[in-house]
C-alpha cells in the first residue's frame, strides 16, 4: 500500500522564490526516484509563506531512502537555510472506510 507525506515548510519572504525555484529545478529528480508516485508543491491560501508539498511513494522506505539521498547531496541542508523554521513531515496511511 502507498503512504502520503505532507512536507510543512515555513519560509520568509525574500527566500520564497527561491525555495519555488529551487524546487521547479530539483523534483525532475525526485519524481524519477524509486518509490516516488507523485509530488506536488502547494503554497497555503491563508499564509504564502507556507508551502507544502504533497507526495504519495510507493511505500515509506522509498521516501526515506529518498531523504538519505538528498542529506548525503547536500540538498537538505541548503533548502534548510531558506526556511525559517524546521520543516515537519507527516506520513499518512490511506486507511479503507
Amino acid at each position: 500500500m502507498s503512504i502520503n507525506v505532507i512536507l510543512n515548510l515555513q519560509v520568509s519572504t525574500e527566500n520564497r522564490e527561491t525555495l519555488l525555484n529551487t524546487f521547479e529545478a530539483i523534483l525532475p529528480d525526485t519524481r524519477a526516484f524509486k518509490g516516488c508516485q507523485e509530488i506536488v508543491v502547494t503554497s497555503n491560501d491563508d499564509d504564502p509563506l507556507n508551502i507544502v508539498v504533497l507526495e504519495k511513494w510507493d511505500s515509506r522506505e522509498d521516501h526515506k531512502s529518498y531523504m538519505a539521498w538528498r542529506s548525503e547531496r547536500g540538498d537538505l541542508e541548503k533548502l534548510g537555510t531558506l526556511l525559517t523554521a524546521p520543516p515537519t513531515t507527516k506520513y499518512l496511511t490511506p486507511t479503507t472506510i
